[in-house]
């Protein structure tokens, strides 16, 4: 077994708790200490130290199963951002910065986010429904569709 890169707990701790991403992580101790690591190893170190993990499940913005392929992209990214500013969870300024952005389009266009794990794209931004639509997304279900049409 070899000794752990990590060279101290509680910076790691703080960066952790600050929202720090793990990319981020990972660039700050190339630059910082020299050493390369990768996503598993700081997963590890968040076990190891008994750090409970970060992800916020919110299932009335993300009730969907998202495919593989859909992860990525930049709606749901922003949905998993609304859902830790919601919970009170660290959200660091660029991402919030990013989020606050976002959800002033979707405001400007009076819509909301839809999904479609059966297409390409995947992820959509629709007409707002009025007293239908409540939140930031079109919740499964309450899809109407026209041939034709997305909303």
């Amino acid at each position: 077994m070899t000794a752990s890169k990590l060279v101290d707990p509680d910076e790691f701790i703080r960066w952790y708790g600050e929202g720090k991403t793990y990319s981020w992580i990972m660039d700050e101790y190339r630059r910082k200490y020299g050493l390369q690591i990768g996503s598993g190893t700081i997963s590890n170190w968040r076990h190891q130290l008994g750090i409970k993990k970060r992800a916020v499940r919110d299932s009335k913005l993300i009730p969907w199963a998202v495919r593989r392929e859909h992860r990525a992209n930049h709606i749901l990214q922003m949905l998993r951002t609304e859902a830790r500013h919601r919970a009170g969870e660290p959200v660091p300024p660029d991402r919030l910065k990013q989020l606050r952005g976002w959800l002033d389009n979707l405001a400007e266009q009076d819509a909301v986010a839809h999904y479609e794990p059966d297409t390409p794209q995947g992820w959509w931004l629709v007409p707002r429904r009025p007293g239908v639509d409540e939140d930031l997304i079109r919740e499964p279900g309450l899809v109407t569709r026209s041939r034709g049409s997305r909303s």
